[in-house]
């Protein structure tokens, strides 16, 4: 079962419906939830392992990309991320006595690259990488024998987030050219196949690239000097 957590009502209910219509009545759950309030995203969680008995899978997903509202998008796109993934910490981790499990964190190629004209999305999604790599790293919940972790970093892609990204005053002939190299959008199935490969192919510390030139690939960082081994 899958519970859906959205601050859009109606199109959470449309994604709820969509999944019961395939796969039965008891298969999927829609929580209206406000990712920037800590209340109701653990009664989310609260609520979502209620209904299905435990929790396997988390996919902290909410992002918006308005340059206008550099302080929701904080809000949204990296404060709810880190909070959702202490959260599958404290409701998957067999530390906490649960039975383990996989979060998979929403990025963007703008946590790997420069993206234009959108610096605050851009050092969100840089922050995205950044956090859930070192969780993945120095958090002794999130082993690849417990709470497996990763990150997918697509390209831009085909949802509504990307018409708020570049505020119009931002448009100039030079802007146009740059933004002329990502105007082909990402279907977001290609994303999807991504996503079901990390949790079905036991990947734990990856970070993802979803791009049109290379498909789905892994991200190569130099390595880091030695650190202690966890937090």
């Amino acid at each position: 079962g899958i519970g859906i957590a959205d601050v859009n009502h109606k199109k959470g209910q449309e994604t709820a419906r969509h999944f019961t219509s395939q796969y039965g009545n008891n298969k999927a759950v829609f929580l209206q939830c406000d990712v920037t309030s800590d209340q109701q995203l653990e009664d989310a969680f609260k609520k979502t392992k209620q209904k299905f008995g435990q929790l396997d899978i988390v996919c902290n997903n909410a992002g918006i990309g308005d340059e206008r509202k550099w302080r929701q998008m904080i809000d949204i796109n990296l404060a709810a991320v880190v909070q959702g993934t202490y959260l599958a910490r404290k409701y998957l981790s067999k530390l906490n006595g649960g039975s383990g499990g996989v979060v998979i964190n929403i990025a963007s190629m703008a946590g790997l690259i420069l993206g234009p004209l959108c610096p605050v999305y851009t050092a969100t999604k840089h922050g995205v990488v950044g956090f859930t790599r070192t969780m993945a790293s120095f958090d002794p919940a999130f082993t690849a024998e417990d709470i497996r972790i990763n990150t997918i970093c697509p390209s831009f892609s085909d949802t509504s987030i990307i018409h708020k990204t570049v505020p119009p005053e931002f448009i100039n002939s030079s802007t146009v050219r740059r933004l002329s190299d990502i105007a082909k959008l990402l279907p977001v199935s290609l994303v999807a196949e991504g996503f079901i490969s990390l949790i079905e192919e036991d990947a734990h510390d990856k970070v993802m690239r979803v791009t049109h030139e290379r498909g789905i690939d892994f991200h190569k960082f130099k390595k880091t000097p030695p650190m202690p081994s966890k937090m």
